[in-house]
């Protein structure tokens, strides 16, 4: 697989993008390893699924070519895909779930591919691209279980060990396992006790699954922040490379990516989907071996921005920094000034405030307050919520 991989590096080296791998200080205190993010977030359509993508459809015969190509996508798939053929001039259909993000169908077409939904789940349009690949002689482009898609992968580990060639970890997510298959034959090749740790959200753990097993098994289909990575079931040739090269693969929770994709936003200024912000949730809950120098892929930033607002939420909720209150008060002018002032003495921003004088459980002439506060963390809601109640702060 080294092999491929350097022919695909020559093949992608002047049209991809060479992301920047970056040293991250307030991420090396926090975790107590010296972490470098590896951008893949900034690679052309935001994504590396362009390097498989590129790499496999560069290699087909003009005969091939001029059949056309297809595949299955919920996104990032579909745009590498897209972009690959335009530059090569292949014409290109994707079929999309209806579920599909239309951020993401937008994206796509913009690339120049055609576009075609069928059924509500990714599986369902795998199966349907498939059957159409057979019927209009077109060119089926796997999401992840090919070679040449895993060797194009891969030239992100490459470009790890050019970087940073005494790294001893790379942290990097999996869905079907093509990225990881690619990066672990990468580093592993060039550096046999570099470890490899795998990625998955806990609601979609496929990979954890099979690797229990001994074999691909597929697992119940959950909703994910991190659409990217959920995949019913991990691959048939990737599933070798993973037990072959990969030191461990662990789960983790949704609030976690949350926290992670806003840690990013915050710290970073680095817009990462979910998928690509599993790997710094790792770090987060503490799942990863000892390390001197980690390298973290953030895989790809093509994020839903109509959900950003509820996935910064949903991370400022596991930090502790919202808070609800529910307090009752007098009904008379001045309450609620009073109140507000309070509440800003103690350097609390109110989010959301509602009046509820219809409350049935409230006495006649009080108010009930429903409250969301940002606040700094769990230090500061004690802090708060003893003054409120009237005890010494």
């Amino acid at each position: 697989m080294l092999d491929l991989i350097k022919e695909a590096s020559e093949r992608l080296k002047k049209v991809i993008t060479h992301t920047p791998l970056i040293y991250s200080s307030s991420l090396s205190r926090a975790y107590g390893v010296e972490c470098y993010l590896k951008l893949e977030n900034l690679q052309k359509t935001g994504s590396f699924k362009v390097r498989g993508a590129y790499n496999r459809i560069s290699t087909l015969t003009d005969e091939e070519k001029s059949r056309g190509v297809i595949t299955a996508s919920l996104g990032n798939h579909a745009q590498g895909v897209a972009w690959a053929s335009s530059l090569l001039g292949v014409k290109s259909l994707i079929v999309m779930p209806e579920s599909t993000p239309i951020v993401k169908f937008v994206a796509t077409k913009s690339y120049g591919a055609e576009v075609l939904f069928h059924g509500n789940f990714f599986d369902e349009a795998y199966e349907r691209a498939e059957i159409l690949a057979v019927e209009k002689s077109m060119v089926f482009i796997p999401p992840f279980d090919d070679d040449l898609v895993i060797a194009g992968q891969g030239t992100v580990g490459t470009e790890i060990m050019a970087a940073l060639s005494d790294a001893d970890l790379v942290v990097v997510p999996i869905g079907g396992g093509g990225l990881i298959s690619g990066i672990a034959s990468a580093v592993k090749g060039i550096k046999k006790d570099i470890k490899v740790i795998g990625v998955e959200s806990e609601a979609s753990d496929s990979c954890i699954a099979s690797l229990k097993a001994g074999r691909p098994v597929a697992v119940e289909r959950k909703t994910t922040i991190a659409d990217g990575i959920a995949v019913k079931r991990v691959g048939d040739k990737t599933f070798p490379i993973i037990q072959k090269y990969v030191d461990g693969v662990v789960a983790v929770s949704e609030d976690s990516i949350a926290a992670s994709i806003l840690l990013l936003l915050e710290r970073k200024k680095l817009i990462v989907e979910g998928a690509g912000a599993s790997t710094i949730a790792a770090a987060m809950e503490g799942k990863l071996p000892a390390a001197k120098k980690a390298v973290f892929v953030l895989s790809g930033g093509n994020i839903d921005v109509t959900m950003l607002d509820r996935v910064i939420r949903a991370g400022m909720l596991k930090e502790g920094r919202i808070m609800r209150l529910s307090l009752v008060v007098e009904d008379v002018p001045g309450s609620l000034s009073k109140l507000t002032s309070e509440i800003a003495s103690m350097r609390a921003n109110i989010l959301h405030i509602t009046h509820q004088r219809d409350a049935m459980d409230v006495p006649v002439r009080m108010i009930r307050l429903d409250i969301i506060l940002e606040v700094e963390g769990e230090e500061h809601k004690e802090r708060i919520a003893r003054r409120l109640k009237g005890a010494p702060g």
